[in-house]
């Protein structure tokens, strides 16, 4: 089994991979099948159908979605030119995407939201139209956002006999399992990172891969430095209060002032973590880790590792990441990572067990100790469902994220006191995670329909 580490880890915006990063892609996939279709469309169409509906305003779907029939990609988002095309379909109900003619949407009646029944392949998703002069529908796709920014047409869907990530074999370690991963790992005498570097190096080269990751970790570190700066209400009417800013000035002055308690060390894990879930909330640059709603865990983890930790390196950053990247291809093709699936457990649950993975790595672990690392950490999150108020990617999923990277720290610290055997195995965790999801309540599972959407008043 081959999932690159760019697949796990790809640069975009907030608040959502699968809310807003994939229904963007989805849309530039279709504008690409029109390019190449024999049709002449005068108009767009798009329906958003299960979890893209009922969260879809909370997570921006429908702006992701209308940006993207535009031309606009997750990658190089541009948040000042992404207003001024807003602005100018609104007011001339037209669209005008590369490559094509000038195309008739208006975003009031041409983008709907369909709160019935989800479509029959997956919780999240989307139909997208192309019509004809007459209003008639010239091409038709199915895409359904399955978590991380992945996204398929139903045929690829139902071709990959579900949402499970489309892989490639063709490589040194291809490992399905935790159990072929450390046998693999034992046979070789390689590392989990080694072994995830040498399939990487089958796509790529030495130089491209580290460039790729030193942009991730790039990337990473400089939506926690934007976070730890910003201030104000974040969007969508619940009226939170970024919270990263003042965290830091007190944490500063308390260790100006000499009054750090151990405990301390806490804070400024949930401090990272928070920062970058604020900038997500926020619409943000971010990195899918292995989504948008889990994206401050990994980095948050590689940020204390680098400031709290004796030792660490900056060098090393790229050895975290391979192996957290292995752990969440694990969780991705067994189980899954997204939260309209299985719950929150397979969000901040999947980057928990990521972060516990690679930090282990990095402070000496063998792989034994790696993989128990990611089950401690992944353990302890099952049964986590996904309830976001209103619909927005702000509570509780930013706290959250600061109390998976102090899980994450914690389970590598307990997994480098033993010497990595274990009763529970990382595959049995990542099994039962699949069976929680697979039994836990569809209104739990990011729809805003249970749980904390409902108790907490949306205002």
């Amino acid at each position: 089994m081959f999932l690159s580490v760019f697949d796990m880890f790809k640069v975009g915006i907030g608040p959502s991979s699968s809310h807003t990063m994939g229904p963007m892609v989805a849309a530039a996939r279709f504008l690409a099948t029109l390019r190449a279709s024999p049709f002449h469309p005068r108009g767009l169409r798009a329906s958003l159908h299960g979890s893209l509906a009922f969260t879809g305003i909370g997570h921006a779907t429908d702006r992701a979605t209308i940006l993207g029939l535009a031309g606009f990609e997750p990658e190089n988002y541009d948040p000042d030119r992404a207003a001024a095309a807003l602005a100018e379909i609104e007011a001339t109900r037209r669209i005008s995407p590369p490559g094509l003619p000038d195309l008739a949407f208006d975003p009031a009646k041409d983008l709907g939201f369909d709160f019935g029944p989800a479509l029959p392949g997956h919780a999240n998703g989307m139909i997208l139209k192309a019509t004809d002069a007459e209003g008639d529908v010239i091409l038709e796709e199915t895409y359904y956002s399955i978590g991380g920014g992945f996204v398929l047409t139903a045929a690829e869907l139902a071709e990959a006999g579900g949402a499970k990530s489309r892989v490639r074999a063709d490589v040194p370690w291809p490992f399905e399992t935790a159990a072929e991963m450390l046998d693999m790992a034992h046979r070789s005498g390689l590392s989990i990172a080694q072994m995830k570097r040498q399939n990487e190096l089958k796509f790529r080269s030495g130089a491209e891969l580290d460039r790729g990751l030193a942009r991730i970790w790039e990337v990473m570190n400089a939506c926690i430095s934007r976070g730890m700066k910003g201030e104000g209400i974040l969007p969508g009417g619940l009226k939170v209060r970024r919270r990263a800013k003042g965290i830091h000035d007190a944490l500063i002055a308390e260790r100006g002032l000499n009054l750090v308690a151990p405990h301390t060390i806490n804070d400024w894990m949930s401090l990272y973590a928070m920062a970058v879930n604020e900038e997500n909330a926020a619409g943000g640059q971010v990195v899918t880790a292995p989504t948008n709603g889990a994206a401050g865990v990994v980095p948050a983890v590689i940020r204390y590792w680098l400031d709290h930790v004796p030792g660490a390196s900056a060098a090393r950053a790229g050895d975290f990441l391979l192996t957290a990247a292995a752990i969440g291809g694990l969780c991705k093709h067994n189980a899954s990572i997204s939260g309209a699936e299985c719950g929150c457990q397979a969000e901040v649950g999947s980057a928990a067990a990521m972060a516990a993975a690679g930090l282990a790595a990095v402070l000496g672990g063998t792989p034994e100790q790696v993989e128990n690392a990611a089950e401690i950490a992944l353990e302890h999150h099952l049964g986590m469902t996904c309830d976001p108020v209103k619909g927005l990617v702000q509570v509780p999923c930013i706290e959250r994220n600061g109390l998976g990277a102090i899980k994450a720290v914690s389970a590598a610290s307990l997994s480098l006191r033993g010497d990595g055997k274990h009763l529970v195995s990382l595959d049995a965790c990542i099994e039962t995670m699949r069976q929680t999801g697979r039994d836990m309540h569809e209104k739990y599972k990011e729809t805003s329909l249970g749980g904390l959407a409902v108790n907490v008043p949306n205002c």
